[in-house]
């Protein structure tokens, strides 16, 4: 994967940038020894590693303008950082960058109950959002499988969802207000404790812009009554194809459960042998669950299940407990991990119309055969946004290269199917050069200049989200 050649000029001024860093923050919270910035060489697409110049950890608002302000005069490229969980290379640095972590911005600002939403830094960790207001009866509806680890900047960043964002939505949805802190310092604040801002709607252009526009330093979102129930239910069938004709079938229908999640044979696999969450032995494996009281899952789960029956389903499970109901999501939520164990890796998120399901999974099988890499599928199925798992192996020559092009393949497929490239993951360096099949060079000049209006020096996560070839007249050397 190409990087920009690193800007000397920055590198034999290190000292210098370091020390004025140095200069505005505490001592703990720059980090410039080469062996401690290693910790931030890569994010989890950790097939590509840089180290960068220095690392910096500001813990509040104020901190993180006094470190922009500094990169900003001295030129130095910054990458925001939240938890490092970006499947897409989203944190990956230059050797010539700052890298800013937010994960020291991590307090409850504000909760109010009444309207209905929360105030954090955006250092919080996705989970403990949740956590902060599930005792008082509320949740934070966006659930990315990284919840536990990935941080609210990087939701905001990557536009991140979740198994429940078939009801729910994704962390746009979500998202009342940001604090923004721009390129050169100055602090902005978007949005807020209401349902629609006035004006330009400036927050759907910041949620899932990458980093490229500014750094995000606190979120206010909106939070939901849980409801007064939830019943997932298992079903097992005999084919990828099959288990995706039910998906269709149930969007078809009208009902509108809170989450479809889809895992096929090597994931069911996988799984088994690392959480033991006993699934039955089939092809593919949906999770389809819903919530309300009790009549209205009753009445919910009635048209679901009969539907699943037309389709000769292997094993229909449905919980009776909410010990059974954990044990059913217990394997998806570590499908990631446990497919880890099996090999490297590498995680896609296009995402298709739900129609296209069966012919997507039909053509990933032959296109597995044709690369000779094993896929391991697992994904919000209600959505249609993918997640296909390419097993390869890291030591091998040409392997990553053959990996990549299998996954081009599979994101070019989304797109012709009437998809995107896309769903929550982001750009970052892994789709960067496929963002000419989805967009025009109209429709890339367009996202250009709105970056070139927040960062004009373009100093903001380089090297991310555009092609090289297309913004190398707007990077400053």
């Amino acid at each position: 994967m190409e990087m920009p050649i690193p800007n000397p000029s920055i590198l034999n001024a290190k000292a210098r940038i370091v020390e004025r860093l140095r200069a505005v923050l505490p001592e703990d919270a720059v980090i410039d020894d080469i062996a401690e910035t290693r910790a931030y060489e890569c994010d989890a697409l950790s097939a590509y590693r840089c180290p960068p110049l220095a690392a910096v950890l500001p813990r509040t608002t104020a901190e993180v303008s006094a470190v922009l302000r500094v990169c900003f005069e001295e030129g130095v490229p910054v990458v925001p950082r939240g938890s490092g969980t970006s499947l897409a290379g989203g944190a990956l640095p230059t050797a010539d960058c700052v890298i800013l972590g937010v994960s020291r911005l991590n307090e409850v600002l504000e909760t109010d109950y009444a309207n209905r939403f929360i105030r954090v830094q955006s250092g919080r960790t996705n989970l403990s959002v949740t956590g902060a207001v599930e005792a008082d009866g509320f949740f934070y509806a966006p659930d990315p499988s990284s919840q536990l680890a990935c941080a609210i900047a990087g939701n905001i960043a990557m536009n991140s969802g979740g198994a429940h964002c078939l009801k729910y939505g994704v962390t746009t949805n979500n998202l009342l207000g940001v604090v923004m802190v721009m390129m050169d310092g100055t602090v902005v604040e978007i949005g807020g404790a209401h349902l629609d801002a006035g004006g330009l709607d400036l927050l759907g252009v910041i949620c899932g812009s990458e980093g490229q526009l500014g750094v995000v330093t606190e979120a206010t979102l909106r939070i939901l009554r849980k409801p007064e129930g939830a019943r997932p239910v298992l079903m097992g069938f005999d084919s990828n194809v099959v288990a995706g004709e039910c998906v269709s079938d149930i969007i078809k229908a009208g009902v509108l459960p809170v989450a479809i999640e889809f895992m096929d044979r090597p994931c069911i696999r996988a799984t088994e042998d690392f959480a033991h969450a006993g699934y039955p032995d089939c092809e593919a494996l949906l999770i389809v669950e819903v919530e309300g009281s009790d009549a209205e899952i009753d009445e919910q789960l009635g048209v679901i299940l009969a539907i699943a029956r037309r389709h000769n389903p292997v094993e229909l499970r449905e919980s009776k407990s909410e010990e059974e109901a954990k044990k059913i999501w217990l394997g998806r939520k570590s499908a990631f991990g446990a497919m880890g164990q099996i090999n490297d890796y590498m995680c896609l998120d296009g995402t298709i119309p739900v129609s296209a399901l069966p012919l997507v999974l039909r053509r990933i099988g032959e296109m597995s055969r044709e690369f000779g890499l094993d896929v391991g599928n697992v994904f919000h199925a209600g959505d249609g946004n993918m997640h296909p798992l390419i097993l390869y192996n890291a030591n091998k020559p040409g392997d990553l290269e053959k990996c990549e092009a299998f996954g081009a393949e599979i994101l070019k497929l989304c797109v012709e199917v009437g998809g995107c490239l896309t769903g929550e993951h982001g750009v970052g360096i892994e789709k960067r050069d496929l963002m000419g099949v989805q967009f025009s060079g109209v429709d890339m000049e367009a996202q250009l200049w709105v970056k070139d209006v927040f960062d004009p020096k373009w100093l903001l996560n380089p090297a991310k989200v555009f092609p090289l070839a297309v913004t190398a007249g707007r990077r400053v050397a």
